[in-house]
């Protein structure tokens, strides 16, 4: 099986979410682009958050467990669409303070725990944070940068290679991680 369908079912216990933005790219695509080129990775023509990002939802429980999504919109439609399948009724999720992750886990009825970075508060109760998942975060961005902009079509395929690094500590060989990366046991 492909790393971009190796990925968590079910989240136990405390989970966290967040969600990251990539820029959208139409990478080796040369016919039926909206926009000029960009080049190696580019930046996008407007500031802050627009429709040129593409959303992805990391979730993560404090076993490791991993599922990323990307979606359509970062809304709370497709947020909840996304959490639904994989948190269950007595999970428990902490997220930062997105209005759009906060409405999705009051819409499922679970416990939902609101980590305020912005007001400097790290962690609630010695127990709730989002430190697992922002550090996830972190180091997808960093591998993500080695590619100077991946096309969006292949986003969960890179997800999923980071998600097979993630999993093995950084422990994989080269010719391991191609193997697993075609789908060969």
């Amino acid at each position: 099986m492909l790393p971009d369908q190796q990925k968590a079912t079910n989240l136990v216990g405390i989970a966290e979410a967040d969600e990251t933005f990539f820029l959208e790219s139409f990478k080796g695509k040369k016919q039926g682009m909206m926009r000029a080129p960009r080049l190696r990775g580019g930046k996008a023509s407007k500031r802050g958050l627009s429709d040129e990002q593409i959303p992805v939802l990391i979730c993560r429980d404090r076993n490791g467990n991993t599922p990323d999504f990307v979606l359509e919109k970062a809304d709370k439609a497709h947020i909840y669409a996304a959490l639904k399948p994989v948190l269950s009724r007595d999970s428990i999720l902490c997220t930062d303070s997105g209005k759009a992750i906060v409405a999705a886990a009051r819409a499922m009825g679970i416990t939902h725990r609101r980590i305020n970075l912005a007001a400097g508060i790290r962690v609630v109760s010695k127990v709730y944070h989002v430190q697992n998942v922002n550090a996830y975060d972190s180091r997808l961005k960093t591998w993500m940068q080695r590619f100077h902009g991946v096309a969006t079509h292949y986003l969960p395929r890179y997800l999923g290679g980071c998600r097979l690094i993630d999993r093995s500590k950084n422990a994989l060989s080269p010719p391991t991680f191609l193997s697993a990366s075609l789908g060969i046991n």
